[in-house]
């Protein structure tokens, strides 16, 4: 089962996404005020009960951020090795993963557009699987890695390309502009391992497949970005992290092909959905 946060009239639920829309489930469990309280609770199978046999009651809706109060989202870079070829710099596969940190503002929902902003035109697209932590953990072992996460969801990790390299040691601001990336359209929960060892990541621009990768074929696999991040910060439940983004994103294409309006961008993971995109200007 699929669940998502979303509005409707301007109010925000959230519920289980089924064929035919939308069954709400926050009125069945008040103490839980958002899905990130769900998942703080460990409540997710909770809300699989409760969905079952019921008929969906909002039809028309709006898809949120998944997560919109997410309180850390740590991102992986460079993480597949056809992307650390692209930095043509003849470097090895790095030993440590680069880690940067973005915010739940820089995020949209689903079928919602992306905002290129007035000050760049260079708004590129990066897909990848995102993990959500369920249970907290320090110094977490590769072997038990898996036992913290609670669900995964699809993460378009928009980037102005040209604001990353306004500093020498950071790309936090090229990362963090306002709905210039999606997180969505749902949680799905996680149950067994093959759903993340098994998955392959697919990016369409308008239809054009621009990345396909599996994740099998990380530098840092899942289970060791956790055991490498759990080493110098405690996960706590409701913690996302982007697991990283194979090659093919069109700063790297030649030439380059940023997203521009009336673009649609779509990302695909078997076991997991779509999170599709338009692209729009930020309104002045």
């Amino acid at each position: 089962m699929k669940f998502a946060t979303y509005t409707v009239d301007g109010a925000m639920h959230y519920g289980a996404a089924v064929d035919g829309g939308m069954i709400p489930l926050n009125d069945t469990f008040p103490q839980w005020d958002s899905l990130l309280d769900v998942v703080k609770a460990g409540g997710l199978m909770d809300l699989e009960e409760a969905a079952q046999g019921q008929t969906p009651i909002h039809h028309e809706f709006q898809y949120e951020m998944v997560l919109p109060n997410a309180p850390r989202i740590l991102c992986v870079g460079v993480n597949f090795p056809d992307r650390n070829a692209e930095y043509k710099d003849g470097s090895d596969q790095p030993k440590f993963m680069s880690l940067f940190p973005r915010f739940a503002s820089g995020f949209t929902g689903h079928d919602r557009p992306l905002i290129r902003p007035p000050e760049s035109h260079m708004l590129d697209y990066e897909g990848e699987v995102a993990i959500v932590i369920g249970k907290a953990g320090r110094r977490i072992a590769q072997k038990d890695a898996y036992d913290h996460i609670a669900a995964l969801t699809l993460c378009n990790e928009g980037t102005i390309r040209d604001w990353v390299r306004h500093a020498k040691f950071n790309v936090t601001q090229g990362k963090n502009w306002d709905c210039s990336g999606a997180i969505g359209p749902w949680l799905v929960p996680f149950r067994d391992e093959a759903q993340l060892d098994d998955a392959r990541i697919i990016t369409r621009v308008n239809g054009e497949v621009r990345q396909d990768d599996v994740l099998s074929r990380m530098m840092h696999p899942i289970r060791r970005e956790i055991e490498y991040i759990s080493t110098f910060m405690t996960l706590q439940p409701g913690d996302i992290i982007v697991t990283g983004t194979p090659t093919g994103s069109g700063a790297r294409l030649d030439p380059p092909q940023y997203l521009a309006p009336g673009d649609v961008v779509e990302v695909e993971v078997n076991g997991i959905g779509t999170l599709r995109n338009t692209v729009e200007d930020e309104a002045t």
